[in-house]
């Protein structure tokens, strides 16, 4: 999720002052906080507009926000939000983007050393809906409630996944993002980034072998100078070869791209 003009300063500074809150109170509560705080003015129109009015007082938003949301969030949750509504905004909409971001943030932060399962059983759970469309039906049909959906979810995570992926999945189908698929996507970049990582989407047509894939991890480590982590696809349609994706660049080594180009230099 990306900001722009005041609203990327903005969110720039709470970041720090999320830094500060992650050491006064449980992560994964933080992030359960921001979540539902960023609904209510997701919900909230009019609360949203006053919220990031220009016109208004910060002593008076921060004591508003203070007193609609006492015990209902923790007390460093609170003070963040005084911190938020103090910023300017480019746009209303930013406030709760950025508050849902930062409890996106924090949950991956909660997986502690967890976070390459994490980000695991997130890419792994995209790869299922993207194979399985009825389940991508089901979880974007709009005749269906957020409760009925997370309901479908948690039966399919029970005992699976970890608490932080729950969590996440859970967001991703009341939060701002378009779909479920890009939501879990946006995700585990945020994993990435909060471990110093790289996200490498590796195509093939079979399984490979530990061998190869340490190869692989430790060619793309020296390439963009940093740790790289693997998410693996077997797709048979590629024939062989290797096609990675990372960081918006696509490098296709696969043999359905070679005999791609070859028919279309045939075809001129």
């Amino acid at each position: 999720m990306t900001f722009r003009g005041a609203s990327a300063e903005a969110y720039s500074a709470l970041t720090s002052t999320l830094e500060g809150a992650l050491g006064k109170a449980d992560a994964a509560q933080v992030g359960q906080d921001l979540f539902s705080v960023a609904e209510v003015l997701r919900a909230e129109p009019a609360l949203r507009r006053v919220a990031t009015d220009v016109s208004v007082e910060s002593t008076a938003k921060a004591g508003l926000v203070s007193e609609l949301f006492a015990g209902k969030v923790q007390a460093p949750v609170a003070a963040l939000l005084g911190d938020a509504v103090s910023q300017r905004w480019t746009y209303a909409s930013d406030l709760a983007k950025a508050l849902e971001q930062l409890g996106v943030v924090a949950t991956v932060r909660s997986a502690g050393s967890d976070a390459g399962r994490l980000s695991t059983e997130l890419f792994q759970l995209g790869q299922l809906l993207k194979d399985n469309p009825d389940l991508r039906q089901a979880l974007s049909d709009p005749a269906r409630s957020t409760e009925d959906k997370r309901a479908l979810v948690h039966g399919l995570l029970a005992g699976k996944a970890l608490p932080a992926t729950v969590a996440l999945v859970d967001q991703s189908l009341a939060g701002t993002h378009r779909t479920v698929s890009v939501a879990l996507d946006a995700y585990q970049q945020v994993v990435a980034e909060a471990n110093g990582r790289a996200v490498a989407t590796v195509t093939v047509a079979k399984e490979l072998a530990a061998s190869d894939l340490e190869r692989i991890n430790a060619a793309l480590a020296r390439q963009y100078e940093r740790e790289v982590q693997l998410n693996v696809v077997v797709d048979p349609a590629v024939i062989g070869g290797v096609k990675v994706e990372i960081g918006g660049e696509v490098i296709d080594g696969t043999v359905a791209s070679r005999l791609d180009d070859a028919r279309r230099k045939l075809a001129v």
